[in-house]
């Protein structure tokens, strides 16, 4: 079969193509013929070697149909969605023609949807439905702030607490941005500011936020909640410097939450990825209830462009990579 290899780390000519044998299918895994798979900056980071685990061939989420299953999991033709499960790290990923995963870590996701636009879903639509509606619990009514927003997991996660009726304040580095976030629905859009707690209107009285910034803003945005609000840290798009002298006694607040999702747990004991109603997301996505179309489509031979567009901060959202 055709993939896109990691032949060692560094630069975009690290990627190449090569014909690589197909997986052979084994019990309590899914052979997938891959139609579609979304690009990360997970999948940069294994690129370059800054992640301890790298397999051969990168990607961590995808979309196509069950061409093998032997445990009898899912039937044969059905149109799934994968992600996480080793994918990209320690097994082959989905830069490839066919991946083999873990079941749990595959999930139905049959609909009319084109494959590009079913592949903006599992990682960022996964990932932003668990932390808003398991980690944050977010109901109609309630105010959240998104902190990293014009992410494309920041982006997936405002659709959707728009979608589910709360109140939600944006935060951004640019002005240049504030009028992609306004037209998303968001109530009102704020400069990021590792002080943002102090100048916010709603400072003491914020029910949830969930900071995709990381560890330089997650104490700040602490200190925005009403008690029993929380926060959930879900990314580090500030950098993954560690938060230096931190006393949880000293520093937090009474009765405020701190909560952390991290993807990778997709599949394991108590993650399963069937949890997440991929299906319903789909459904609301072709009602036209939730916008979620990629920003960019990209053929399998375009790989390393889109690496580049992706490193360049030029993606705009979410972008995929469609296989003939």
């Amino acid at each position: 079969m055709r993939a896109i290899v990691l032949e060692k780390f560094g630069g975009l000519d690290s990627l190449v193509y090569s014909d690589i044998p197909k997986p052979l299918p084994r019990d309590g895994e899914v052979i997938i013929k891959i139609r579609a798979f979304g690009v990360n900056h997970a999948e940069a980071h294994m690129r370059r070697g800054e992640w301890a685990e790298a397999a051969e061939v990168s990607g961590i989420e995808c979309v196509g149909t069950v061409d093998a299953c032997p445990s009898g999991e899912f039937a044969v033709g059905a149109k799934v969605a994968a992600l996480m499960g080793g994918l990209g790290r320690t097994i082959n990923g989905s830069y490839a023609e066919y991946t083999r995963v873990r079941a749990a870590n595959v999930a139905l996701i049959e609909s009319e949807l084109p494959w590009a636009d079913l592949a903006a879903l599992p990682e960022t639509y996964a990932t932003a439905w668990t932390c808003l509606f398991r980690n944050l619990k977010l109901s109609a009514g309630q105010t959240v702030v998104i902190r990293g927003a014009t992410s494309s997991f920041g982006q997936a996660a405002v659709k959707m607490a728009v979608a589910a009726g709360a109140r939600v304040i944006a935060t951004v580095r640019s002005r240049t941005r504030f009028a992609m976030l306004e037209a998303l629905g968001v109530f009102r859009v704020e400069l990021e500011s590792p002080i943002l707690a102090e100048r916010i209107a709603e400072a003491k009285q914020i029910d949830a936020v969930l900071d995709l910034v990381g560890n330089s803003t997650i104490l700040d945005s602490l200190d925005m909640l009403r008690r029993g609000g929380t926060a959930c840290l879900a990314g580090w798009l500030g950098g993954l410097d560690p938060i230096v002298d931190f006393n949880p006694l000293l520093r937090m607040a009474s009765g405020v939450n701190w909560s952390f999702f991290g993807s990778f747990v997709f599949g394991n004991p108590g993650f399963p990825l069937s949890d997440v109603p991929l299906q319903d997301i789909a459904a609301q996505v072709a009602a036209g209830q939730l916008e979620a179309a990629p920003s960019r489509i990209f053929s399998f031979d375009e790989i390393r462009e889109a690496h580049r567009i992706m490193e360049a901060g030029e993606a705009g959202g979410k972008m995929v990579v469609v296989v003939e």
